[in-house]
């Protein structure tokens, strides 16, 4: 919507209709839809592989049937795709149709039964990013080359990521402003994030460590001197130099993938982005914490949502069975 504009704006709504609004709600229509438009966007290349498959046989791609879509499912499902991937499809379905302001196939029950049975002969069990200990995190430290900036950029991400249970998406939109040093702890002010999508007022809070080689507020006060700036990204890039020694700080901002692939790296390939978050949850867990504290950190609204991260599946660690007095 162009400013200045008195073009009425077309909202489309969750029971499949258009509705007009007039030209002075533009601004707050389009802040209300960026969150759908960025969905479509992450839903994309799922939307594509739709796409293909309504036209290699001949099908209405949009609005879709309901034996379309079930027909599209079982494809993949004899593909050998897990279930969470599946639903993702059925969900960029159904958001397509929301968009376009037309009837979604995604909401018929004949499809939930088609999804129920695929749950029932494949299993829906989703592999979950495995948690690492401390002592592993304390190792990969130890073997970062600390007289090089990539090395103070990897150690500060990683503590910082550990210690404040972070998601790679909220490590990745740090800025150098966000930070701030308080006697007690570096406290850090997200503005937004996955379950914080109107900018309301968070913040997390991390310790001073008793060892200065394992501190994430030292660690990250090193790398914010290294920057020498007092805005823009905290975690960027390293130019490309002759060697690794060389590289220096840049401007690009890090990506999700980038932090993926720098946990992997220093912790091994069993582990993700995701183990930083799940690893703070299952040893604040091990270490008796309550689920209130462990939510002013990682920001869950739910007790079912800890014990969802909680990596406390391990038979042989975390079973009872061992303290029956036999």
């Amino acid at each position: 919507m162009e400013k200045g504009s008195s073009l009425p704006v077309i909202v489309p709504t969750r029971s499949h209709s258009l509705v007009e609004m007039p030209a002075s709600v533009s601004r707050y229509v389009e802040a209300g839809l960026r969150g759908a438009a960025n969905t479509k966007r992450g839903y994309a290349a799922d939307l594509r592989s739709f796409e293909d498959y309504c036209q290699h046989h001949q099908l209405g791609y949009l609005p879709a049937e309901v034996t379309t879509v079930a027909g599209y499912v079982s494809q993949l499902a004899a593909r050998g795709l897990k279930y969470a991937t599946i639903r993702r499809h059925v969900a960029a379905i159904a958001k397509l149709h929301q968009l376009a302001g037309q009837p979604s196939p995604t909401s018929h029950e004949a499809l939930g039964i088609v999804l129920d049975g695929v749950a029932r002969v494949h299993g829906k069990r989703q592999r979950q990013a495995p948690a690492f200990s401390v002592a592993e995190l304390k190792q990969a430290i130890r073997a970062l080359d600390l007289s090089t900036p990539t090395g103070l950029r990897d150690r500060a991400l990683l503590l910082l990521g550990f210690a404040g249970a972070f998601r790679r998406s909220e490590l990745v939109a740090l800025n150098v402003e966000d930070i701030e040093l308080t006697r007690l702890a570096l406290v850090i002010h997200l503005r937004r994030s996955k379950t914080n999508q109107y900018g309301e007022e968070e913040e997390k809070a991390v310790f001073y460590a008793p060892s200065a080689d394992y501190c994430p507020v030292r660690a990250i006060q090193d790398w914010l001197t290294l920057l020498d700036r007092s805005t823009g990204p905290l975690f960027t890039r390293m130019s490309r130099g002759t060697s690794r020694r060389a590289a220096q700080p840049g401007i690009a901002r890090l990506s999700d993938q980038s932090v993926n692939d720098l946990v992997q790296r220093h912790l091994g390939a069993a582990y993700t982005a995701h183990s930083l978050r799940a690893s703070f949850v299952t040893v604040a867990v091990e270490e008796g914490q309550s689920n209130k504290a462990i939510k002013n950190q990682t920001k869950q609204k739910t007790d079912a949502m800890i014990e969802r991260y909680a990596r406390l599946d391990d038979v042989k660690r975390f079973n009872a069975a061992q303290y029956l007095g036999l």
